[in-house]
C-alpha cells in the first residue's frame, strides 16, 4: 500500500443513487473527471431559482396585456366617432369623343394622356366628298328659288289676264261657239293628263312603299351591326328621296286636275257667251279658281325651295363635323384614332377625362350609415400618394349597389339568405388641394367620415 487511498476503497462511492459523489484523496467531492465540485452545485442548486423565474414570467405578461388593454381601448375611442371603407375609389366624368360624319382621317394633333382645352381641334375627317354635296345642294337651292320666284309672278299675271278675259269674251261671242269643240278637246287632253299623274303618283307610292320597307330592314340589320351605319343613311335617304317624288307627283295630280277644272270652265264660258250675258257672268267665276291654281304652283314651288335650304343647311353640318373638337377641358385617353383610318360615324375613337372635377364613390356597408348624413367631414387617404385629402358628404344613393346591377338579387324565390349589403356615398374633395392634378379616376382611396 503506497498510503493513498484509492476510489474504490473510499467508502463515500459506495453510496447509490443520485446523491452519490466521488471524493479525492483530501475526502473533497469531485467529478466524474476528477474535477473539485463547486458547493451548491448539485441536482437542487437550481431549486431556489424557480420561484423568480414564474414571477419574472407574471410580470411580462402583465405587462403586454395591461398595453394591449390600452391599445385597443385608444383605437376604440378613436373608431367611436368615425365610419371608414377601404370599398372606395375616386370617380369621375369621361366624355367619349366620335365623329358625326364617316370619312378617312387626315390629320391628328393629339396624343395619349395629353392635356386639352375646350374647344380644341383634335382631328380632321377628309372635306372633299362634303364640300361636293354642298356645292350640288346649293345648286338645287338656287334652281328652287327661280322656280318659286316664276310660280308667285304668275298669280298676278293669272289674276289680270282672267279679268281681262271677262271683257274679251263679250266681243268674242261668236269666236266663243267656234271655240266650244277647242275647249272640249283640251277637256279630254287635261283629263288624260291627269290619268297619267295618277299613274306616277300610283308609281310613286310604290316605290316610297318599297323604299320603306328597305329601310325598315336596314334598321334592323344596323341595330345588330350588320351593315354600316353608312348604308343605312343610304336607305333612310333613298325613303326620303321617294317620299318627296311621291309628294311632287300629288302636287303634279292636282294640278292637272286643276287643269280639268280650268278646261271645263272654258267651255262653259263658251257656251255662256252664245248662251247669254249671265254664262259671261258665270265665266267670270272661274277667275279666282285660276288665281288659286297659280298660287297652289307658286306654294308647291315655296315648299321646294325650304327643302333645298334645309339641304343646304344639312350639307353645312356635314362638312362643319369633319373638324371634331374637345367639348371639355381634360386629359385624353384611351385614343384608337390615327391618321389615314377609315372612320365610321359614331365610331368611338378617344375619350376626354377632366380632372377637374372628379369625386369619390365609397361602399359603405349600410350597418355604418346610422350617422351618415351629407356635409359631413371626410378624411380621405389616398392609396397611391400615402397621404390624406379633405372632403365632405355629398350625398347618399338611392338604393344599394346590388339593385343598380345588371341582374339584381331576387328575393322571392325562398332561397333568401340575408347579406349585408352596401350602398353608394359620393364624396366631395375641398377645393384647391390639387392643383397638380395628381388624382386619377380609379384610384383607392380609404375615406373616413367624422360623424359630428
Amino acid at each position: 500500500m503506497n498510503g493513498k487511498a484509492s476510489v474504490d476503497d473510499n467508502p463515500a462511492t459506495d453510496q447509490k443513487g443520485p446523491e452519490a459523489q466521488v471524493l479525492d484523496a483530501q475526502g473533497k467531492p469531485v467529478d466524474a473527471k476528477g474535477q473539485p465540485v463547486k458547493p451548491g452545485a448539485g441536482a437542487n442548486a437550481s431549486e431556489p431559482e424557480q420561484p423568480q423565474k414564474k414571477r419574472r414570467v407574471l410580470l411580462i405578461a402583465l405587462v403586454v396585456l395591461t398595453i394591449g388593454v390600452l391599445v385597443g381601448l385608444y383605437f376604440w375611442l378613436e373608431s367611436r366617432g368615425k365610419e371608414s371603407t377601404d370599398d372606395a375609389q375616386i370617380d369621375g366624368h369621361f366624355t367619349a369623343i366620335s365623329p358625326r360624319v364617316g370619312g378617312t382621317v387626315t390629320k391628328v394633333y393629339i396624343e395619349d394622356n395629353q392635356q386639352v382645352k375646350a374647344g380644341q381641334l383634335l382631328f380632321e375627317i377628309d372635306p372633299k366628298d362634303y364640300e361636293v354635296a354642298l356645292k350640288r345642294a346649293q345648286a338645287d337651292l338656287a334652281d328652287a328659288q327661280a322656280a318659286a320666284a316664276g310660280a308667285q309672278t304668275n298669280v298676278p299675271v293669272t289674276r289680270t289676264t282672267a279679268s281681262s278675259g271677262l271683257s274679251n269674251a263679250q266681243a268674242g261671242l261668236v269666236q266663243a261657239q267656234a271655240g266650244v269643240g277647242s275647249a272640249e278637246s283640251q277637256v279630254g287632253q287635261a283629263e288624260a293628263r291627269v290619268a297619267t299623274q295618277r299613274a306616277k303618283v300610283a308609281e310613286a307610292r310604290a316605290n316610297y312603299d318599297r323604299a320603306e320597307r328597305d329601310r325598315e330592314r336596314y334598321k334592323l340589320l344596323v341595330d345588330k351591326d350588320e351593315i354600316s351605319k353608312q348604308q343605312y343613311d343610304a336607305a333612310v335617304a333613298q325613303a326620303a328621296a321617294m317620299l318627296a317624288t311621291v309628294q311632287s307627283n300629288e302636287a303634279s295630280l292636282r294640278e292637272a286636275e286643276a287643269s280639268v277644272a280650268t278646261a271645263r270652265s272654258n267651255v262653259n264660258e263658251a257656251r255662256g257667251r252664245v248662251a247669254s250675258a249671265q254664262a259671261e257672268v258665270n265665266n267670270a267665276s272661274t277667275v279666282p279658281q285660276q288665281v288659286q291654281i297659280q298660287r297652289t304652283r307658286a306654294e308647291s314651288a315655296q315648299a321646294k325651295v325650304e327643302q333645298a335650304q334645309a339641304a343646304v343647311k344639312r350639307a353645312e353640318l356635314d362638312l362643319s363635323y369633319t373638324k371634331v373638337y374637345a367639348p371639355v377641358d381634360g386629359l385624353v385617353g384611351n385614343k384608337r384614332v390615327e391618321m389615314g383610318q377609315v372612320v365610321a360615324a359614331n365610331q368611338q375613337l378617344l375619350t376626354v377625362v377632366p380632372l377637374n372635377d372628379i369625386w369619390v364613390t365609397a361602399n359603405f356597408k349600410e350597418t355604418q350609415l346610422r350617422k351618415v348624413r351629407p356635409n359631413q367631414e371626410v378624411e380621405i387617404k389616398v392609396d397611391a400618394y400615402g397621404r390624406s385629402y379633405k372632403g365632405y358628404v355629398e350625398s347618399i344613393a338611392p338604393a344599394t349597389g346590388a339593385r343598380f346591377s345588371l341582374l339584381p338579387p331576387e328575393n322571392a324565390t325562398g332561397n333568401y339568405v340575408k347579406v349585408v349589403q352596401r350602398i353608394p356615398v359620393r364624396i366631395r374633395f375641398n377645393k384647391d388641394q390639387d392643383p397638380e392634378h395628381m388624382l386619377r379616376p380609379g384610384m383607392s382611396v380609404e375615406p373616413t367620415v367624422i360623424l359630428k
